[in-house]
């Protein structure tokens, strides 16, 4: 019976270990899950973590304010559609690109879409040299001012937007947070070291920037022709870029001549700035829009009278009754610090109704983009442009009678 018993129980040992050798498992990497200890730690982490709350900040109340309710009340130029700048501080090359395919629409009735990043990796060179040659001391940063776009296309051309778009593949919003960190400090770097090769600069630059934004094509072929972005820019966009000016209204410089905007920004110091009074300013702005002719403005866009939520921006009377905004009110504010050049818009539009005239401003901030009736655009009182709006870039067309009161240089 033992006998029998332990060759039975041999057997079914032998079966055992011949189903297990054919039924192997295996194993897998996967997220791993939560477990309930792991869930309570975490309930008291956040029960005693200090509690945030929703910052307040202080805006005019709009609630009573008859405003614009959508972009259809105003008479408009030929726009493409608003585009957004993401996370940088390219403001001044969106908008002004946006005035120039406008241009183009205007004189030669092309509907073109144009590279912005293009512009600004040249213009990102343009400073690393600079940088070299002042030995560290000119501004190396994101901002520039819309006339350097006309400059940059003098240099280097354009191309069009689905040439170069300056993203990666799946990327949704452009973002140069990590390029410009890597390259401040790489120049922080040649600063500390004295290493001041242009040549090894540049080249340093370029790269850093092709891994983020991709390098910048050196052709592009329009309807089976190959031509370079300079060819581009004479032969398809027919631009003159000679034809643009740029206003300002400031009492720290004489009015009636051509004077510097002494802004960081404007870092390699143009001083091709035509100064007039406020009140010219003001009609440059009514007429030129009134006549066809958008512009590229740039300002100051950090007030408590601009709402995203109602895509708004006004002076409050709170700041400066209206009656009171002058020439006087504009320096004391860009004087003092309180008007900053911090943002750069395309106007494309206006309307005049019982509070005034209000101009529809094409906008590649996030804020713009807020607009529930309008998104991509605000609708911007005058009284916002007299006070806070500090430069204006447009053809020169616009303004012949204008360009007459100057004496030339």
């Amino acid at each position: 019976m033992k006998k029998i018993t332990r060759s039975l129980l041999l057997a079914a040992v032998a079966i055992s270990s011949a189903t297990a050798q054919e039924n192997k498992n295996k194993a897998i990497f996967k997220e791993r899950n939560l477990g309930f200890y792991e869930q309570i730690k975490k309930g008291n982490e956040a029960f005693n973590a200090p509690k945030s709350t929703t910052p307040m900040v202080f805006k005019m109340d709009y609630s009573n304010v008859d405003l614009p309710k959508s972009a259809s009340e105003f008479k408009t130029v030929f726009a493409q559609k608003p585009e957004s700048q993401g996370e940088t501080n390219t403001c001044w090359c969106f908008s002004t690109t946006s005035f120039y395919e406008s241009e183009i629409k205007r004189l030669s009735n092309q509907d073109v879409q144009l590279s912005e990043l293009y512009t600004v990796y040249w213009e990102t060179v343009e400073k690393a040299k600079l940088f070299v040659e002042t030995r560290g001391t000119s501004a190396f940063d994101e901002g520039s001012e819309t006339n350097a776009v006309a400059r940059m296309m003098k240099k280097y051309g354009v191309v069009p937007l689905d040439a170069y778009n300056g993203m990666k593949a799946g990327q949704p919003f452009h973002d140069h947070k990590k390029m410009f960190e890597e390259l401040k400090a790489y120049l922080d770097g040649v600063k500390k070291a004295t290493a001041w090769n242009s040549d090894v600069v540049v080249a340093t630059v370029k790269s850093i920037m092709n891994h983020y934004i991709g390098e910048p094509p050196t052709s592009v072929t329009i309807a089976g022709k190959k031509m370079t972005p300079q060819e581009y820019l004479k032969n398809v966009t027919k631009l003159n870029l000679d034809d643009y000016v740029d206003f300002m209204s400031l009492m720290e410089k004489p009015y009636w001549i051509q004077a510097e905007y002494k802004v960081p920004d404007n870092w390699w110091r143009s001083a091709d700035y035509y100064n007039v009074p406020l009140d010219d300013f003001m009609n440059i702005v009514r007429s030129a829009i009134k006549n066809g002719y958008s512009i590229s403005i740039g300002g100051d866009v950090s007030e408590s009278g601009i709402d995203s939520k109602y895509g708004a921006c006004m002076v409050p009377s709170y700041d400066i009754p209206s009656a009171y905004i002058d020439e006087n009110a504009r320096q004391m504010r860009f004087t003092n610090g309180s008007t900053t050049d911090d943002h750069a818009m395309h106007l494309v539009g206006y309307a005049e109704r019982s509070n005034g005239m209000w101009y529809l401003i094409k906008d590649s901030g996030a804020g713009g983009h807020t607009n529930p009736t309008a998104p991509g655009y605000w609708y911007m009182h005058e009284d916002y442009i007299k006070l806070k709006m500090m430069t204006l870039t447009l053809h020169k067309d616009a303004v012949k009678e204008v360009l007459a009161k100057f004496q030339k240089k």
